[in-house]
Parts: structure tokens; C-alpha cells; sequence
């Protein structure tokens, strides 16, 4: 029989070590496994913006897996059936979208707990999580290898930051820049001066309830700064903006003026 393996970046967010990361959005495999390979300590698999099935996530948590680089899983939402299925295909990571309360991060908490601390639906015998069955007294191990993230990314959510860090089994909380400065009334912009201020100021609210902080910065100042801050898993870029930016500029190399982009029969 097998033991329950270990999950590295919970660890290393427990003894307080930054993590950089990477956002998957292209939904492919093939893609997720290339990034893989570059070394980054966590890469995150959207399941909310991307177009992701439970499959494809699946596939992608395959393709991850034989490197160092740890998967994390963003599902749509906080659904419970649906967190239920994300962790039978084994994933132990996870980073749920738009928590504004601490009743909805106990029931996320939950819904990752097998009975009698949660109400996880006991079937993981006959999923990737135990191996199907090979990982002996899966139910009984599992809880402490799972790392529940979740985002912070509305005023209401800032308003309740306190009463969410109290919650027993969040392991980090994510500031989620875009959706946090247009509840703030700066659509667009999270580089506004009072965002800028109010993610600063989460950041180290997170940090001294002793969790783990995390942010998405895809420009490379804002992640330095977001760092220095305190927050200690970032993800300073996202795949298909870099496939698109890289695209972009082999194509200037060769065209001075290369022709606008044109949506044709787009419906």
C-alpha cells in the first residue's frame, strides 16, 4: 500500500518561504507541463476565467506532476460537489474565488473535511486522490495535506478581512488586484494610488494573523513591490499573456508595422 504524499508548497507556506508562481490559462496540457519545466514553486490551474473542465484539470494535474513545480486549482466557484470532484483528481492545493465572509470560508473549509470535521463525499477510493485505493487510510491523512486558499478580492470581503483570518484551516489568503479595485470603484486600474495602499495594508493584516498572503502581478514592479510587502506566494505572470507578448514581439522583428488585429465572423 501507499502513504498519502506530502504537499511541498503547504509546507514551505508554513515555514513562512516565498512562492513564486505561475497562472495556467490556456487549458492544455502540453502547456501546463512546458511551464512545469521552468522551476516555478507553484503553478496555478484557472479554473474560473479558463475554460477548464474537471477533465482538463485532470490532464493538467497529470502533466504536472513528475516536476517540482506544485499545481494549485482554482475552480469557478465554492460550489461543494464541485470542490468535491477537484479533490478526487487529486488535487491538494486549492484557491477558491470571491469569499466574502467567514460563514462562506467555514463551509469552504468543510467541504474539503471528510466527516465528522466536514461534509466531504466519501468516494475517494475509486479516484486519483488515494490512488485508487492504494493509499492506505487515505480518509484519515488526508486533511493535513490539503491547503485551502482563498481570495479576498471585493469591499465586503475587506470589510470581514478580520472575522476570515480567524477561520481554522485557511491556510492564505489571495488579493485578487482586478476585482478588488473595480469594487473599489477603480475599474481597470489596479495601480491606483489607494488600491496600491489597501492591498498593501491586507497583505500585512494576513501576515500577522499568521497566514500565508498571495497576489496575482503580472508586471514585474508590482510583484517586486507586492513581495516586499510580506506576501509570500506570487504569481508574476500568466501563460497566455506571455505567449501573446512573445508572439508580438518576434513579429515586430520582421514587420515595422504589423497589421491590426481584425475579429472576422467572430459569432
Amino acid at each position: 500500500m501507499n502513504t498519502i504524499l506530502a504537499n511541498p508548497f503547504k509546507a514551505a507556506l508554513q515555514r513562512g518561504e516565498t512562492q513564486i508562481g505561475l497562472w495556467l490559462s490556456s487549458t492544455s496540457a502540453y502547456m501546463a507541463e512546458i511551464a512545469a519545466t521552468s522551476g516555478y514553486d507553484w503553478l496555478l490551474i484557472d479554473g474560473e476565467h479558463a475554460p477548464n473542465t474537471v477533465q482538463d484539470l485532470y490532464h493538467q494535474l497529470q502533466a504536472i506532476a513528475p516536476y517540482a513545480s506544485q499545481p494549485v486549482i482554482r475552480p469557478v466557484d465554492d460550489n461543494r460537489s464541485l470542490i468535491k470532484q477537484v479533490l478526487d483528481i487529486g488535487t491538494r492545493t486549492l484557491l477558491i474565488p470571491m469569499v466574502e465572509s467567514a460563514a462562506q470560508a467555514r463551509d469552504i473549509v468543510s467541504a474539503t473535511r471528510y466527516p465528522p470535521l466536514g461534509v466531504r463525499g466519501v468516494g475517494a477510493s475509486v479516484a486519483r486522490a488515494a490512488r485508487w485505493g492504494r493509499v492506505e487510510n487515505y480518509m484519515a491523512q488526508a486533511n493535513e495535506e490539503l491547503c485551502v486558499l482563498i481570495q479576498v478580492e471585493t469591499k465586503a470581503a475587506l470589510d470581514n478581512l478580520d472575522a476570515i483570518l480567524e477561520v481554522d484551516g485557511i491556510d492564505g489568503v489571495f488579493i485578487g488586484p482586478a476585482d478588488l479595485s473595480a469594487s473599489l470603484g477603480f475599474p481597470d486600474n489596479a495601480g491606483h494610488p489607494e488600491v496600491q495602499c489597501i492591498i498593501e495594508e491586507s497583505i500585512g493584516r494576513i501576515r500577522k494573523a499568521g497566514k500565508a498572503a498571495g497576489i496575482l502581478a503580472v508586471d514585474p514592479e508590482m510583484a517586486k513591490r507586492c513581495l516586499q510587502w510580506g506576501a509570500n506566494f506570487v504569481a508574476v505572470g500568466v501563460d497566455t499573456m506571455l505567449y501573446t507578448e512573445a508572439l508580438d514581439q518576434r513579429l515586430a522583428q520582421f514587420k515595422a508595422t504589423p497589421a491590426a488585429y481584425v475579429v472576422k465572423n467572430s459569432y
